[in-house]
């Protein structure tokens, strides 16, 4: 597979392809993710629950997170690396400019944060200073306790409302990319035709551009038990994690998951 860069997802949407992205946290996934045709490789804060065994993603520090992206990067054969900028990590834009530049330094080709339309001027900042940006919309794991709770996000009219003006708007500030987390499929549909750069889903619907999970949830492991409807485990079935990790990235390509179960009405 060739070196996946933006202009690649940029034309993978063009065309209408869906692009797949999975969670990844250490170099022996990263190579066996990337050599399965996973476009993305996210170095997701989601290692504080699935790798440290924390109750939500607040203890992970940047020191973590630059040390997760290194040991991707070594194992990755070509796939683009997102890099989550963890809880508190850009509260001000000198914070996002010193933590993004961390974790491109250790081999992130993009950083991702949590926020919606008040975080562009730091996404115009990170842009312009040559690091680019995917804004995580919707269900924002970091702001767990003000949402209180882990809940589907824009089911109201004026909520949903906001999220496709955020999303235009960090479109408008520089960002190259969108994630839309636990919102109606019909929201996330609008979202994805409103703004030009690639949209991601997890948890909503199929009509996106592309799909992320948790890379630990796709292979059915959970240390909580708990499975989240927009889950599926393609390791049902299959022989070995590789042929799971291919029939992940086929069935995100024919459109086949998620399917009308893994996602949410308004």
């Amino acid at each position: 597979m060739p070196d996946i860069t933006l202009t690649t997802l940029q034309s993978l949407k063009a065309r209408g392809e869906k692009i797949t992205m999975l969670t990844c946290y250490d170099a022996t996934f990263a190579h066996a993710v990337s050599q399965a045709g996973v476009e993305v490789l996210l170095v997701g804060d989601s290692l504080g629950m699935v790798l440290q065994g924390h109750d939500s993603t607040l203890p992970v520090s940047n020191d973590d997170m630059a040390y997760h992206v290194a040991c991707v990067k070594r194992g990755n054969r070509g796939a683009l690396i997102a890099a989550d900028l963890p809880f508190m990590a850009y509260a001000t834009v000198e914070q996002a400019l010193r933590n993004s530049a961390q974790l491109m330094q250790a081999g992130a080709h993009l950083v991702k944060l949590e926020g919606a339309a008040w975080l562009g001027e730091t996404v115009s900042q990170l842009t312009q200073r040559g690091i680019p940006v995917c804004v995580h919309l919707g269900l924002t794991p970091q702001s767990v306790n003000v949402l209180g709770g882990y809940k589907v996000q824009g089911r109201q009219e004026q909520q949903a409302r906001q999220l496709r003006d955020d999303a235009v708007a960090l479109e408008a500030a520089g960002a190259a990319m969108l994630l839309l987390e636990c919102v109606p499929s019909a929201l996330a549909a609008e979202i994805t035709q409103a703004v030009s750069i690639p949209v991601i889903g997890i948890g909503a619907g199929s009509a996106t551009d592309g799909q992320v999970l948790v890379l630990h949830d796709m292979l059915g492991l959970s240390l909580s038990g708990h499975v989240p409807r927009f889950v599926k485990n393609f390791m049902a079935g299959q022989a070995d994690i590789p042929n799971a990790l291919a029939a992940y990235v086929k069935a995100v390509k024919e459109v086949s998951f998620p399917a009308i179960e893994h996602g949410f009405n308004a």
